[in-house]
């Protein structure tokens, strides 16, 4: 009987340590964007090491009512961008290779998500 029991704690224990040391991932390397501030200036931003499988909505394109979308993305994280012209991952959407070249002007989006390759 109580090895029953020291063999349960431990799988209990082994169980409790494995799900303690599982972080979580992300992206490694820098998604940059550019997006018009609030002096009508094109203005740059960058997302370091961004979580990997969760939708960013850019903060500064967020509400397509009061701002206008985000532009010319840039890449060069060790995981796929996908873009989308909605935030919340909504609306027509471009996937964008790891350490890619920035794109153009004329790519508009409003929210990402990064996939592991």
């Amino acid at each position: 009987m109580r090895l029953r029991h020291t063999v349960a704690a431990a799988c209990g224990a082994l169980a409790l340590t494995a799900t303690l040391a599982t972080s979580a991932h992300a992206a490694t390397g820098d998604f940059v964007y550019r997006y018009v501030g609030l002096n009508g200036e094109p203005q740059a931003a960058v997302l370091h090491d961004p979580a990997s499988g969760e939708c960013v909505t850019i903060p500064e394109a967020a509400d397509p009512g009061a701002s206008a979308p985000a532009f010319a993305p840039h890449n060069d994280t060790d995981e796929y961008a996908i873009v989308f012209t909605e935030p919340d991952c909504t609306g027509d959407s471009w996937t964008l290779r790891p350490h890619g070249r920035p794109a153009s002007d004329r790519l508009l989006l409003r929210s990402v998500v990064f996939l592991p390759n």
